[in-house]
């Protein structure tokens, strides 16, 4: 989190574009010495990337970078702590935010990518070891978790200990409903695809992604098309497009900029949140986004992600919070801890 003098001078910045770092302690007061705020200044702009420069040296002048509004750190529960009316948000689709906000966006910092490119290590070294039935087996156990949690997300009441049994021996659990133990093994069936088909999401395509959501909403009275009404979101008042030749856009931007990154986990990401704002389908979005990000490492040969220990309001908040501001922080922090937990406990 930022402290309390870096957040001073971002806020200075952002009410005041193309300032001097001279201007900025004048207009401070003096509350933060001009060499105090050049030591500031340095992390926002190389290692933050919240603040970018123009000019040189004396002319050198300071703006928030388009990164700004992606990756500021936001306190979640003081967020959200306002009703939903009371908060100043992004209510419509933003149609610049795949073409220009994330457009070649860098989606993690250099300390960032050194601990997900040394958990990537760890994941390939062990990887040597296994066999393909302790893969199969491992896999198998991912699956289990990720079915659990992801059907825990969209309000699936059966425990871990249940959807084991129900994967693994067919047996459903008393006082739930059929569609709840259909979600579950919709679940194990897409991946199981995944796994028999892992190259399959070397290039990410609309009708590959349709594929995936079809079946996951399989037998579950879903329509399976791209939709062509509203749909609304519980606890926000962010509205996605209705237009379904927009929506289809909006899906190909998708692709295209996922397909464009040679960063394997910048295409798992944006994927994850890309499907989840734009809201293709009338259900089944944000599992349909979980499988396809797992699908993409998968096919790139990286460690995929059960989500397992992510609490299911917090992943919800940092959902809503990427679609009422389009900020990411909150929701990368979430990815990168599952697939540290993903390493450390599969394979």
């Amino acid at each position: 989190m930022l402290n309390e003098k870096e957040k001073m001078v971002l806020d200075f910045i952002e009410n005041h574009p193309n300032v001097s770092s001279s201007e900025i302690t004048e207009g401070l007061n003096g509350a933060i010495p001009l060499s105090t705020l050049k030591r500031i200044l340095g992390p926002l702009v190389s290692v933050h990337r919240f603040v970018e420069t123009t000019g040189n040296r004396k002319s050198t002048r300071y703006r928030l970078s388009r990164t700004y509004q992606l990756f500021v750190p936001i306190n979640i529960d003081t967020y959200f702590s306002r009703e939903i009316d009371e908060r100043t948000i992004l209510t419509g689709f933003n149609f610049d935010l795949i073409s220009h906000l994330l457009h070649q966006t860098p989606l993690f910092n250099e300390e960032e990518m050194k601990q997900l490119t040394a958990l990537q290590k760890r994941f390939t070294d062990n990887m040597a070891t296994l066999t393909p039935v302790e893969y199969r087996m491992e896999m198998e156990r991912l699956g289990v978790d990720l079915s659990w949690k992801s059907s825990q997300i969209e309000g699936n009441t059966y425990s871990l200990l249940e959807t084991e049994k129900l994967l693994r021996e067919k047996e459903t659990a008393a006082g739930k409903t059929k569609d709840e133990a259909i979600m579950l093994l919709n679940h194990k069936d897409a991946l199981d695809f995944i796994v028999a088909n892992s190259d399959y999401m070397q290039i990410l395509t609309p009708v590959k992604i349709e594929n995936i959501h079809r079946l996951l909403i399989k037998d579950l009275g879903v329509g399976y098309n791209i939709r062509t009404r509203r749909v609304g979101i519980t606890g926000t008042n962010y509205h996605p497009i209705d237009n379904e030749f927009q929506i289809r856009e909006a899906m190909e931007q998708t692709c295209a900029e996922v397909n464009s990154r040679n960063n394997v986990f910048e295409k798992a990401l944006l994927a994850l949140v890309l499907l989840s704002y734009i809201q293709p389908f009338m259900d089944g979005n944000k599992r349909t986004a979980r499988i396809v990000s797992n699908a993409l490492l998968i096919a790139n040969g990286y460690c995929p992600l059960s989500f397992r220990t992510v609490d299911s309001i917090d992943y919800k908040k940092a959902m809503l919070l990427f679609y009422e501001q389009n900020n990411l922080n909150s929701f990368k922090q979430i990815f990168m801890e599952q697939f540290a937990f993903a390493v450390s406990n599969y394979f």
